[in-house]
């Protein structure tokens, strides 16, 4: 199939690592996706979106003029088989339709944390995963769900998508404040489930810091080759924190039996109808400004999201 993009979305984790150098170089983003399959350098993105254009001789003619949905770097044209294009549903806007990604990673992250009823939550890192998981989480009867990110407008977002409170870090630290359990636990302070999404290693530490007893950190960034220097001293091992890794490449072996990659997309169609898109896609610029696009994400105050929009002439 030969399609012509109308739209790609930049993944600001993964490709800041690519642009900043900062991406291991023995290990495959996600070996799944050809686009991420091979190591650093690479091409930049994975969410496009445009029309089928042209096709094979063998190929079914149903597809001609289908919007479909491919993990593929941004490009204005490119030619996949079948199997690797994704049908966008009717009704889905195909500038929304580049966010499948991130819902699929908010789905995932919600199913590894595994909230339960009334339990307290903390989100750290409000960027596009951030805003979707908060989203997503805060469709669960938590007792509170806190979004913690540096910067006031995105905190802002947290709460219009949800977030019960939306704090500064340091803010966070005064906000939770375990203490070290004594011999018979405790789990009245502290939160219970925590999710690290900054993309900041310095994070982790706080994100532990607001753990309870026994509670769980969920670390979902993935910081490249950065160094990451943990705390563990203190209150850590008498509090029983576990930290977990999640990660949208697999399913947790646990669901496996029910849950496969089709379904999970499934549920990151529905998903993407609670995130308000244009809070997401602040940035569209022409394919032509991607230097500059990159800049920006790279400078101190980057857009939350960022969307190439091929449809404009250079």
């Amino acid at each position: 199939m030969r399609v012509r993009t109308r739209y790609s979305a930049v993944s600001p984790g993964t490709e800041l690592l690519v642009y900043r150098g900062d991406l291991p170089t023995d290990v495959p983003v996600d070996e799944r996706i050809e686009a991420l399959s091979g190591s650093y350098p690479m091409r930049y993105g994975y969410a496009a979106v445009g029309e089928v254009t042209e096709m094979g001789k063998e190929a079914d003619d149903r597809w001609l003029g289908q919007t479909v949905f491919a993990f593929h770097p941004h490009e204005t044209h490119f030619c996949r088989p079948p199997a690797d294009l994704v049908p966008v549903p009717e009704g889905v806007d195909p500038a929304a339709a580049t966010l499948l990604p991130t819902a699929e990673t908010a789905v995932n992250i919600a199913l590894d944390a595994d909230p339960a009823v009334g339990e307290r939550a903390v989100v750290f890192g409000q960027g596009p995963v951030g805003i979707a998981t908060t989203a997503l989480l805060a469709a669960y009867p938590l007792s509170n769900l806190v979004a913690v990110d540096p910067r006031s407008e995105r905190r802002e977002l947290a709460r219009a998508h949800g977030a019960t409170e939306a704090l500064a870090p340091d803010a966070a630290a005064d906000r939770f404040e375990p203490s070290a359990p004594g011999p018979e636990g405790r789990a009245t302070d502290g939160a219970d489930l925590v999710v690290e999404l900054s993309g900041d290693p310095a994070a982790l530490n706080d994100a532990l810091g607001t753990a309870g007893y026994a509670g769980r950190v969920l670390v979902g960034s993935w910081y490249g080759d950065q160094p990451v220097d943990l705390d563990l001293g203190g209150r850590f091992h008498r509090s029983r924190v576990a930290v977990d890794p999640t990660q949208v490449s697999t399913i947790d072996p646990v669901r496996r039996g029910r849950w496969t990659r089709e379904r999970r997309l499934d549920a990151a169609w529905t998903h993407l109808d609670r995130l308000d898109i244009d809070d997401l896609h602040e940035h569209r610029v022409p394919l032509s400004n991607a230097p500059e696009a990159y800049r920006r994400l790279d400078s101190p105050n980057p857009p939350v999201g960022t969307l190439f929009d091929h449809r404009v002439e250079p």
